[in-house]
């Protein structure tokens, strides 16, 4: 599949999971007008959509219906939003721009960005757990679950505190690698997965698409890291050079820029051979795996 092929798809599952979205996050009339218009501030500033197009590539593979994949879909991106959100925050990463646009506590303040935060995490729940995400109420409880561990202290907001104290630690490789499969590869994992359980698929498409979710988490960071390094920021949307700036440690101080992109590269190769039970039916999988590592932003 060539690029333009997945970008397409991409978008039309972006404008799609918009949809949904859309009446989720409705302003309401009262006071609270303010929460809701930061929260879509941060939902509708653009960007790729990977997560919740994972989902609905994944549960595409077994034929789900797109109306029960999209609503997972749209419970993932709001937890993604949120991280985003508490990250800019000045007590975390203290960005000004993200995609391009102000960050939430920029456009507002930062009591506002917090509370819109916790709000996109919160709302992400109660979408899984309403009976329109899916019929079957195991399939929505092991929704719940498996979003709860991958964004939690096991999972993403562990990561996010490993990152934060990375700049007090001398950090191996090895804990590096550990650091993103936490930060990032939890919420990819999810969501590679989520297909998986929408379908209450076998044991083997499960550990098919975990493995696939490692490796792509992988990947994915370290062509972040290799942006932060040799990105332009007009371009990426935020800040770049930042890691470095704050000490921290990568996988590209570690490996050098040429290795680094060499170790992607691997990764995104193995992440596609994850896929081979499912044949020409993941060819849009298998196309994420080259797109993680070219892009440009």
């Amino acid at each position: 599949m060539d690029t333009l092929a997945l970008k397409d798809a991409m978008a039309s599952t972006a404008e799609a999971l918009e949809r949904v979205l859309n009446p989720i996050l409705a302003v309401p009339d009262g006071q609270e007008a303010r929460l809701y218009e930061a929260m879509r501030h941060s939902v509708y500033a653009g960007g790729k959509r990977l997560r919740p197009f994972l989902v609905c590539a994944s549960a595409d593979l077994f034929g789900v219906e797109r109306q029960y994949s999209l609503r997972v879909a749209a419970a993932l991106e709001c937890v993604h939003c949120y991280s985003l959100i508490h990250d800019d925050l000045p007590a975390m990463d203290d960005d000004d721009m993200r995609r391009g646009k102000p960050t939430v506590h920029k456009a507002f303040d930062d009591a506002t960005a917090i509370l819109a935060g916790d709000a996109l995490l919160t709302i992400a729940f109660e979408i899984l757990a309403n009976e329109i995400t899916h019929p079957d109420p195991r399939v929505r409880c092991k929704l719940v679950e498996k979003l709860a561990k991958a964004s939690g202290g096991q999972g993403m907001v562990g990561g996010q505190m490993i990152d934060l104290t990375a700049s007090d630690h001398m950090l191996d490789e090895r804990a590096i690698f550990r650091l993103q499969n936490m930060k990032t590869g939890a919420l990819i994992s999810f969501a590679t997965e989520a297909g998986a359980v929408l379908a209450s698929a076998s044991k083997e498409a499960h550990a098919s698409l975990q493995g696939y979710a490692r490796d792509i988490g992988l990947a994915f960071q370290i062509a972040d890291d290799l942006l932060d390094v040799e990105g332009n920021a007009d371009e990426i949307g935020k800040a770049v050079g930042k890691d470095e700036d704050a000490g921290k440690a990568t996988l590209i101080g570690i490996m050098g820029v040429e290795r680094a992109r060499q170790q992607a590269q691997l990764l995104a190769d193995q992440a596609i051979e994850h896929l081979a039970p499912f044949d020409d039916k993941a060819s849009l999988l298998r196309a994420v795996a080259h797109f993680a590592i070219n892009r440009r932003t």
